[in-house]
């Protein structure tokens, strides 16, 4: 096939799929509209609801708690519960699942009425066992299963509570020899009994089993058990034999559920949230595109392409892995849009380098992806590592931020490897070949990083000097060593967004401190959020008490309680766990790191001068915290932004590290590694920058457009990104210089020359 023809053929199948990937996110394939953007899940935080999370406790026949683990059975019946109980909510996209070994957690997004959900979740729930000829449709009529019922109490003739077991089997038919399934159930202590003598009383009548107010099953009594050990007969799927047996099993559930933590998030503030976080994503991927044309000429104009590319991938992954979007999830696909142009400035500036030795453009452009490729996928699966930890470690919409950021990063390695070298040799094929178009790598005077060390110890220690004369003034003070968040310092968060979109006054603070403390009887933490929304602080209330102090906050500022009130509670212990869980992700993460670069550097030194110059980074973004704690608090984003910045920054070390290993090897035995590492530096040192300033590019829009809470993420992910492209060049490498054992050899051996 003639190259021309080929190149205009690849470059239609970029576009064709671009093309499709926009047709299917703007309308969707079917008549279930299928792909579209507008199916893609969206999270309470940007479409409003509710989520509860419950803490399960075993408990005795008096209902004390016994301290004894809950069982997979008794988890797996109580999350069956639930389902059933949010069924009959409005909402129908309600998740529930299990948290760990012993919480529950309920997302329903999209509720209009959260006062009542909270009070239909918190209802205890109860099995009762009443002859059928007593039950009335709720709505008249017969009733059959499924239906809501009303009886009268002193119809109820036995509780669940008597129920030892219950469970799905099967059994032969009497006559037929035909199998069957059945629900086997088992009664205990006074329920043997009791049980007999209803059977024995109502032969040939039907006992019905209501649940939470709705008929369960009405089987018939054939006989007198005096045993306490029956079967339930009837046209039964083992499915449905099983969900029965679960639902008896319910009636006698050893466990006690406690609300933990709850958020409410109203209407208006998350589609809020999603129009602004949106458009600073568009906005920062033009802004970008704009950029890497300028810096790379075609392979710029590729880049871009590859960009759109990338996020029509990334909305069909989104619909296809059925994942839920948050709003850091948002920040992640923001960032990792800034992330994928790193693949493509390594590339690009190989391919310069290349075209400096004298290289066809052709050869140049298969000698820069070849070159490369090592630094990328290294950079890439430290990354990843930190995304892993976070989707592991983290909770809610952090894990939100994980996946996003790992389907990101993975997406973004497939679009510089295949779709912009596809581009690139497309472009070339139709007679791109002026090395003009690409730009060749001028000669770089080579820095001395490795002589000025030193300085660069004086500048990171005034930064720690900060950081820990801010903490020690805290400690002192007597307070927290941080501004802590509700997620960290547990509590009650209630959020007013005012009437058309109105600014916060003093007296509107004045009004609501006097509001929460007439309600709670505390003196509340006011603060305001985006200038227009009034945030109330106070210490665990009751779940009447939130209530209450919701309903007036939005009587005395006349908006609407369900849409522009967000209301969040977390329990002391789970902050504390919080807490903990930052740490050690931030630790796991860390050795796993290590433990990677160990292995594909072959030396101890080069991972723990990698590490530590991530400990650098670190102790940098904690400055942030502690200067800026009135604006920025410490809640469950920090762990998302402190991996995010360690995986970030490993990458461009990565970067620099894979140069030095390679430039070792050609090096002659008289070239000092000293030498070594300020070419390599120096060589990589335009790659480092750029990549930095487009991530710079989607965040800083990011900070800028987004709502306060991400912003709160934003701003301290700017300094990392910052901080990580100085601790790559000016910590990291003359780290390495000094832990490999060369430093004190070669110093005498080796000369500086002085700017001139």
């Amino acid at each position: 096939m003639n190259s021309k023809v080929k190149g205009v053929l690849q470059i239609l199948l970029v576009l064709v799929l671009i093309a499709a990937f926009a047709f299917v996110a703007g309308k969707g394939l079917g008549a279930g509209h299928r792909g579209s953007a507008k199916n893609i899940r969206l999270g309470l935080d940007l479409k409003g609801g509710v989520s509860v999370t419950y803490q399960a406790y075993v408990t005795d026949d008096k209902g004390k708690r016994t301290g004894e683990a809950p069982t997979e059975t008794a988890m797996s019946d109580t999350i069956y519960k639930m389902q059933k109980r949010v069924e009959s909510l409005e909402s129908t996209e309600a998740a529930v699942y299990q948290d760990g070994n012993d919480r529950v957690t309920i997302d329903i997004p999209g509720v209009s009425n959260s006062k009542k959900v909270l009070e239909e979740l918190g209802k205890a729930g109860a099995l009762q066992f009443i002859l059928f000829t007593d039950l009335k449709k709720k709505d008249g009529g017969t009733p059959s299963e499924g239906d809501e019922v009303v009886y009268e109490k002193d119809k109820v003739l036995m509780t669940g509570d008597m129920i030892e077991d219950a469970s799905a089997g099967t059994q032969q038919r009497n006559g037929t020899g035909s199998t069957q399934n059945v629900v086997q159930l088992k009664f205990k202590g006074k329920g043997v009994k009791k049980f007999a003598s209803i059977t024995g009383d109502h032969v040939g009548e039907q006992l019905a089993i209501v649940y939470d107010e709705k008929m369960v099953s009405a089987p018939s009594l054939k006989s007198e058990i005096s045993d306490g050990e029956c079967v339930i007969e009837g046209k039964f799927t083992f499915e449905e034999a099983d969900q029965l047996a679960s639902t008896l099993r319910i009636g006698a559930l050893p466990l006690e559920l406690e609300n933990i933590h709850d958020n409410i998030v109203g209407a208006t503030l998350g589609s809020q949230a999603l129009n602004t976080s949106l458009l600073a994503g568009v906005i920062g991927l033009i802004l970008v595109i704009i950029f890497m044309i300028v810096m790379y000429r075609v392979p710029g104009v590729a880049a871009g392409i590859a960009l759109i590319f990338y996020v029509g991938a990334m909305l069909l992954a989104l619909n296809g892995l059925n994942v839920t979007l948050t709003l850091p999830g948002i920040a992640g696909i923001v960032l990792s849009i800034g992330m994928a142009v790193d693949a493509n400035c390594i590339i690009f500036t190989r391919i310069r380098e290349e075209l400096a030795t004298g290289k066809t453009v052709s050869s140049a452009i298969k000698n820069g992806f070849s070159k490369a490729l090592s630094a990328i996928i290294d950079g890439n699966v430290t990354t990843l590592i930190a995304a892993l930890v976070l989707y592991l470690k983290g909770t809610g919409t952090v894990k939100g931020f994980a996946l996003t950021l790992g389907i990101g990063i993975i997406l973004s390695m497939f679009t510089a490897i295949f779709i912009t070298r596809m581009l690139m040799n497309a472009f070339c094929a139709l007679g791109c070949t002026n090395v003009k178009l690409y730009g060749i790598q001028k000669e770089r005077k080579v820095i001395n990083f490795i002589g000025n060390w030193k300085k660069y110890v004086i500048v990171s220690g005034i930064v720690f000097a900060v950081c820990i004369g801010g903490l020690v003034i805290r400690a002192v003070s007597g307070g927290p060593l941080f501004n802590y968040s509700l997620d960290f310092a547990g509590g009650n968060s209630t959020t007013v967004a005012l009437a058309d979109g109105a600014a916060v006054t003093e007296d509107d603070k004045s009004a609501a401190e006097s509001i929460t403390k007439e309600v709670t009887g505390e003196l509340p933490e006011i603060s305001v959020s985006d200038n227009t929304k009034l945030v109330v602080r106070t210490n665990e209330l009751s779940e009447e008490k939130a209530a209450q102090l919701k309903t007036q906050l939005a009587s005395h500022f006349k908006v609407d309680e369900e849409k522009s009130i967000e209301t969040s509670f977390i329990s002391g212990s789970v902050s504390d766990e919080m807490k903990v869980d930052a740490l050690v992700a931030t630790l796991i993460a860390t050795l796993c790191m290590l433990l990677y670069i160990w292995i594909r550097f072959r030396k101890l030194a080069t991972g723990v001068s990698a590490v530590l110059a991530l400990v650098h980074d670190v102790i940098v973004v904690l400055t942030v915290y502690v200067v800026a704690s009135a604006i920025i608090p410490v809640g469950g984003t920090f762990i998302a932004c402190m991996l995010t910045i360690v995986g970030y920054s490993i990458n461009d070390t990565i970067v620099i590290f894979d140069r030095i290993r390679e430039n070792r090897q050609k090096a002659s035995s008289r070239t000092s590694l000293a030498e070594v590492i300020n070419k390599s530096i120096t060589e990589t040192l335009s790659r480092s920058i750029n990549t930095s300033v487009t991530t710079f590019i989607m965040v800083f829009v990011l900070a800028v457009l987004g709502v306060d809470s991400i912003r709160q993420f934003a701003i301290p992910l700017i300094v990392g990104i910052i901080s990580g492209c100085y601790s790559s060049v000016c910590v990291a490498s003359p780290l390495w210089y000094l832990l490999s054992g060369k430093g004190e050899k070669e110093k005498k051996g080796v000369t500086y020359s002085k700017k001139k």
